[in-house]
């Protein structure tokens, strides 16, 4: 390769380079700006292709999406002078990408700790004005949407940022305070359970008593009628005797001799001592009952 072709070849590899080095494209989700000798000289630039002086100019690129910001979980005090901590985020979006270069040079990381910090001022006075009912169920929608309208003003105007949203992701007691709620709340419920164990006694006692009560009424009206049955039975059974004594009278005192017999000798290990000549021994001496 001779000279010539050598010193064509450079210049087209330099030109090349500088063409190269002369061209910048933003992505459509970002916006750009130009500095020369690190002066801003172009701002908000769009998405396309652009050309640039080589060496002396430089561009940056910014996201213009909808960014989210975790903040880190913060203590606050409540109008009861009751601790609280508190987990946000906030969902930002760059939209004037000027103030936001001269305002934070730059760095992303600069804008979320300028947002985090009025943030972190604006739920300090916010939870300082309410209780504690009131920041976690009660005005908690109402709190977060004057809180971001609030940081979102101030960011629009120093920032060149618009606040989307705010929102709260969880309140909790600190570590310290839980414990000694926790123990409270468990003495209250021993306590209603020991007045609920008292109510449950004294209905059992009540419940016990009206049941015997009632098994005294109801024996009571059992052995009456019992004793009714067994005396109309007993009148009965008096008047069969009655009847049947004066249809036989013989016959029936035979037959109570008999009965008194199979009593009186039911067990052959029985020994009685009788007078021979008694009325009990009539029909065992004579079958006709004669003396």
């Amino acid at each position: 390769m001779g000279p010539k072709s050598v010193i064509g070849l450079a210049g087209t590899l330099i030109i090349l380079l500088l063409v190269s080095s002369s061209v910048y494209i933003i992505p459509e989700t970002h916006r750009g700006v130009l500095l020369r000798f690190g002066e801003l000289i172009e701002t908000n630039i769009g998405a396309g292709l652009h050309f640039k002086v080589p060496v002396i100019d430089e561009v940056r690129e910014f996201d213009v999406r909808v960014l989210t910001l975790d903040v880190p979980a913060r203590q606050y005090l409540t109008v009861e002078k009751k601790p609280l901590d508190v987990d946000s985020y906030i969902a930002w979006q760059i939209t004037d990408v000027d103030t936001f270069y001269r305002a934070t040079g730059g760095d992303e990381f600069r804008a979320q700790s300028l947002l985090a910090s009025r943030v972190d001022t604006g739920l300090r006075n916010e939870f300082g004005v309410r209780t504690m009912h009131e920041v976690v169920s009660g005005q908690r929608d109402e709190l977060m949407a004057q809180l971001k309208d609030q940081v979102n003003e101030t960011a629009l105007n120093e920032f060149g940022i618009r606040v989307l949203d705010i929102r709260i992701k969880a309140i909790e007691l600190p570590e310290q305070v839980r414990g000694n709620v926790y123990r409270r709340m468990s003495t209250e419920r021993e306590k209603l359970a020991q007045e609920y164990r008292s109510r449950g006694r004294e209905a059992a006692e009540g419940i016990r008593a009206d049941a015997d009560r009632q098994r005294t009424v109801i024996l009571a009206e059992a052995f009456s009628k019992s004793e009714q049955l067994r005396g109309e039975g007993d009148g009965e059974a008096a008047q069969i005797y009655a009847d049947a004594y004066t249809q036989d009278s013989e016959f029936f005192s035979f037959y109570r001799s008999l009965s008194a017999y199979q009593n009186a000798f039911s067990n052959k290990d029985d020994i009685m001592v009788i007078d021979a000549e008694g009325d009990f021994m009539k029909y065992m001496m004579d079958p006709q009952g004669a003396k």
